[in-house]
């Protein structure tokens, strides 16, 4: 299975005892919206719904942080998804939360994982089939591992200012990035790591929600002076829009790149980490 496939592709698949196809929408307290009641009103049909913010480690400092691998290996027991599922997520977000699920299972273990190129938004434009009310699926082992060569934690961000051996690249809006535009959260200082480039996650996107080809992916991070030829780091927020570089990196064949997990939420809200204002340099 490729890791991005297409509705059509999708919709010749469904029934397949080892496909599990999941919705990992999730949604910012600005969007005013509850994924979990968009679930039960449509989904694609036999998908499970992934709630993201029980995957979250509550006692970590940075919104959204990594859970243990025994707790995301328990719920994706719960929800059906085990050894040797072929699993494809969607979701129908402004913030792609489907990427960050897809790096998250990744990262614990699992091998096969694509993402629905379009979300459910594209799968009811073409006016397929959407089903109503919750699914479940019967339990199915995943066994426990995890794999953490592809995360950073502030640590390593911070020795990585002395040692300029990765690249940081930030995914929010470039208002954030620059700092004119203040952090909503309250203690959160504005700016960036210093030394970062920023690849606005939705330059990675088409009009239409599906992801743009590869050479324009290489493209928009070779605009924003990314050298590509050198190891990466990518940050954002809190580890979700990250995710969607990391996805459009994979899209590219380039798979020495990491995710800072604490992000910004983590950064920003420490007096003591150095940041910058202004565009890079």
């Amino acid at each position: 299975m490729e890791s991005l496939v297409s509705t059509q592709w999708l919709a010749s698949e469904l029934g397949a005892s080892d496909l599990r196809i999941v919705d990992a929408s999730a949604f910012l307290p600005e969007h005013g919206r509850d994924p979990e009641l968009e679930y039960e009103a449509c989904h694609i049909p036999g998908a499970v719904f992934m709630n993201l913010a029980e995957l979250a480690d509550p006692a970590r400092p940075g919104l959204n942080m990594l859970p243990s691998a025994e707790r995301f290996a328990s719920r994706m027991q719960s929800l059906g998804l085990g050894d040797g599922s072929r699993i494809v997520l969607y979701d129908d977000s402004p913030v792609k939360t489907s990427a960050r699920a897809w790096f998250m299972l990744t990262t614990f273990g699992a091998t096969n994982v694509a993402l629905l190129d379009g979300g459910i938004a594209k799968w009811k434009a073409e006016g397929r089939k959407c089903a109503q009310g919750k699914e479940t699926l019967r339990h199915r082992h995943f066994t426990v591992w995890s794999d953490d060569r592809n995360v950073r934690s502030k640590a390593d961000v911070l020795a990585n200012l002395e040692s300029h051996a990765e690249l940081v690249v930030d995914a929010r809006g470039p208002g954030r990035f620059t700092g004119e535009v203040p952090e909503v959260k309250p203690g959160l200082a504005s700016g960036h790591i210093p030394g970062a480039r920023n690849v606005y996650y939705a330059s990675l996107f088409k009009p239409d929600g599906t992801w743009k080809a590869p050479d324009e992916i290489r493209a928009v991070f070779e605009a924003a002076g990314v050298d590509l030829g050198r190891p990466l780091i990518t940050s954002c927020g809190s580890g979700v829009t990250a995710s969607a570089l990391l996805f459009a990196l994979h899209l590219i064949g380039k798979h020495d790149a990491a995710l800072y997990d604490g992000s910004w939420s983590e950064w920003g809200a420490d007096p003591a980490t150095p940041k910058e204002t202004g565009a890079a340099a």
